[in-house]
């Protein structure tokens, strides 16, 4: 039985920045993770997101497998990814529906949507729900730059934030489970790259595990708080700040209730240069990554989790 972990809450609309930052940085440094309340994404909307969400996943499979993934970008069906590289199930038990940046027209037209008459009103949803995520991405970056010692606008400056490669993903669970046996919604995992912001329906199942390093590693659960978001560093992040702030592993645990859950990956554009800011490393503690470009990095990490080379079609200028 695992423990039950408190998070730390940070308020997005707080006015007293600095204090907030450095809440940011204490929750980064320890967990990793926190919660963010006062995000600008109102209960109006999350409903009606997971509503749209379920209806789309009780669609029968041929009518979602007509939006397949292409372009990293549609649906995917159960057991079609494994998170874990040395995994050797057969892929993890969840659905997912991947929708891309939808703020400029060049790449915007590689999203798949279903149709109006088979889900009416399901493109504007999750497009209004995308604009609200990448609003407060933005500003949560701002407060991130602050608690690293860096001008609010750092990322805006370094390129982050130059049409960033954010993609919305909605998942189902099914939850069943097999007697005697633990598993895995979503296998032992860290997110590849900036930050990622997670809305979930309340139905317990994540858990992560602070020290990753650990043998035998530890796992708690990480409750749900109504109206909250639960935000966690990246791969990226973990690398720009010289491992000061954690990429924390993390996983869903099938719990016998379905589980649905919408999480926003905040990532830099693919020719974003991600080398260890200089607030992060000095003469005793020099950067532990050479510079890489984020596409580089996130392409490898995608072609282990599908099984082949997936290049993201985002903003890219070589």
């Amino acid at each position: 039985m695992a423990a039950t972990l408190s998070l730390p809450i940070i308020d997005l609309s707080s006015p007293h920045r600095l204090s907030t930052a450095d809440s940011i940085r204490q929750a980064c440094v320890e967990y990793g993770f926190f919660y963010l309340v006062n995000h600008g994404v109102d209960t109006q909307c999350l409903r009606k997101v997971f509503n749209q969400s379920a209806h789309f996943f009780s669609l029968p499979l041929q009518q979602k497998m007509d939006l397949a993934r292409k372009e990293y970008r549609g649906y995917t069906p159960l057991f079609a990814e494994t998170l874990h590289p040395t995994s050797l199930s057969k892929g993890d038990p969840k659905e997912s529906y991947y929708i891309g940046p939808v703020e400029d027209p060049s790449i915007a037209y590689l999203n798949q949507w279903p149709s109006e008459e088979l889900l009416p009103n399901w493109k504007p949803t999750m497009e209004s729900l995308f604009w609200k995520l990448l609003a407060a991405g933005k500003n949560l970056l701002s407060l991130i730059a602050l608690s690293l010692n860096l001008d609010e606008d750092y990322f805006e400056k370094i390129g982050a934030l130059n049409k960033p490669a954010a993609f919305l993903r909605l998942l189902h669970y099914p939850g069943e489970l097999v007697s005697g046996e633990q598993i895995c919604g979503a296998s032992p995992h860290s997110d590849y790259g900036m930050i990622t912001l997670l809305m979930t329906d309340g139905v317990p199942g994540l858990q992560i595990c602070k020290d990753k390093f650990r043998e035998p590693q530890v796992w708690e659960d990480v409750p749900h708080v109504e109206g909250a978001l639960i935000v966690n560093i990246g791969d990226l992040m973990e690398r720009w700040t010289n491992c000061l702030y954690r990429s924390t592993l993390h996983r869903v645990m099938s719990t016998g209730k379905q589980r649905y859950s919408v999480a926003f990956f905040f990532d830099p554009p693919s020719d974003c240069m991600v080398e260890c800011f200089e607030s992060c490393c000095s003469e005793s503690s020099p950067p532990r990554f050479p510079p890489i470009r984020s596409g580089d990095y996130l392409n490898e990490r995608f072609r282990l989790t599908y099984g082949s080379e997936r290049e993201l079609k985002c903003s890219i200028s070589t």
